[in-house]
Parts: C-alpha cells; structure tokens; sequence
C-alpha cells in the first residue's frame, strides 16, 4: 500500500491565496477549505486508499517557549484562520484521519506519521505532501516528499542534490542557514554552500570541532532544536486507520455548509468504485 501524509495548514494557505487571484478580495466563507476538500478527493479518484492530513490547530508550539521569534499566528488573515478549525471537521467528515496539532506542529505530525507507517512491512511507500524544508529530514528508503505545484518528488537522492545533504543531516544544515518561514535566523556568515560543506566533513552540529562555530555553538544548537522534526506523536495505532472508507453521514450536512453540493456527490461516486 501506499500512505499518503498530507501538510493541511499549507494546503489551506496554497487554496485561500490561490483563490484570491480570482475572486477580486471577496473570500468565500469556506472557499480554501472546500479547495482542500476538492484536492483530497481528487487523490482518492487518482486511487490513494491510506490518508492523513495534519493541520495546525494553533500556529504556536512548544517551539515557541525556545526562540522568542518562532513563528506564530500572528499575521494571518481573519478570513483565513477562520477555516483552520471548519477544515478539521469537514476532513474528518469526509472520513479523512486528520490530526489537529497543539503543542506540537502539523510538521511533527506529518513526521510522526511517516515513521509510524514506514514501520509497517506492508507499505510499498509513504508520500509526505509538502514543500517544507524541514520534511526532507524524513526522506528515506521507502518515504518521499512531494511538491504539489511542482509534481517534483524527493527521495534521498534529490534531497542531496537540493540541500547538498542527506537527509539525516537537514535539521543541521537549516540550524545553520536558518528558516525565515520558521523564524529563525541560522548563524551569520554562513550560507547554503558553507552550510552543506560544514555539515559533509564534520557531520552532526554537536560533533563540529569547538574552533568552527566557536561562541555561536549554543545558539547553533538551539537551532537544530527548532529544526528537528518530533516522531513521538502516537496518532495511530495501526495504518489500517487511514485508509479511506468513504464520507460520514455528518457530510451531507456539511457540505450544504460549505455551499458546494459537488462535494457529497463526487465523494459518494468515489466510494462506490472502491
């Protein structure tokens, strides 16, 4: 089988500024969100049977309490924030397992969930739906990252050719040159090339020579903190969890709130092919 991890929160992002190149400033109520809900059910036609979709349920994290710059909702748009919450019950009335992230990020959770489904012997592989940086951290043997508005797939091979290194080796090479969408800086007078250099001859952060960062160790390290992705989150005790039964009887209602009548009917099409 193959899993399919989707990024909710980038997914919402992506469909409500997409949208607004058309729609002259007069955002739908639930315009982004029914665009995910759309995007979703075109994976299942295209045969995706495993999902999850991790979503952000607050934008601040533990993350917060470690850099005072991390990122937080501040910022985003009325219009937007107010369908992060109406995306987590349309999903998962739809029959999507969705995961609303607290304390931990919808990153941690993409994170988690690919190590958890990669664990099982029967899935061929695990797609991680999301260009953010910090995901190529998960890229393995059987585990990818897929840009959408790029179809440009990242095994381990493509993260080295982007980055300059592998995998394993990203939350040191981001600790050093920083993630501005994250909030945080990286260490001055060191970018993508030095970065990748450092990381390929001394490998982890903490076995670089103590000359090579010098004072700015500490601050480099607290870095890789921010950058390292947590695996921990039990959200799923066996992948069958996430395969795709069909919509809920709660979907009928919520798609007369959302005020798109195609929702009901192309999910019911796709669950009676299945």
């Amino acid at each position: 089988m193959v899993v399919h991890l989707i990024d909710g929160t980038y997914e919402l992002f992506r469909h409500f500024y997409g949208q607004r190149r058309f729609n002259k400033g007069e955002d739908k109520p639930f315009g982004a969100v029914v665009g995910v809900l759309h995007t979703v059910l075109q994976m299942i036609e295209k045969d995706a049977t495993h999902i999850g979709v991790a979503t952000d349920h607050v934008i601040e994290s533990f993350r917060n309490g470690l850099w005072p710059g991390y990122k937080t909702g501040e910022g985003i748009e009325p219009a937007l924030w107010a369908q992060f919450h109406p995306l987590e019950k349309a999903l998962a009335a739809m029959g999507v397992a969705v995961w609303p992230m607290v304390e931990l990020e919808a990153d941690d959770a993409l994170a988690s969930a690919a190590a958890l489904a990669a664990a099982d012997e029967r899935v061929e592989k695990v797609c991680i739906w999301t260009p953010d940086k910090d995901l190529a951290q998960c890229v393995g043997d059987r585990v990818v990252q897929v840009h959408r508005k790029s179809n440009a797939i990242l095994d381990a091979a493509a993260v080295r050719q982007k980055y300059g290194v592998d995998p394993l080796r990203i939350p040191d090479f981001l600790a050093l040159v920083g993630d501005t969408a994250d909030g945080y800086p990286g260490i001055d007078g060191i970018g993508k090339t030095g970065a990748a250099r450092l990381v390929n001859r001394y490998g982890a952060l903490e076995d670089f020579p103590p000359e090579v960062l010098g004072e700015r160790r500490e601050q480099a390290l607290l870095f890789k903190k921010l950058a390292t992705l947590r695996t921990d989150a039990r959200l799923f005790a066996n992948v069958d969890e996430l395969r795709w039964c069909g919509p809920t009887d709660s979907f009928t209602s919520i798609a007369a709130e959302m005020g798109d009548e195609r929702l009901l009917a192309r999910a019911s099409a796709a669950r009676s092919r299945r």
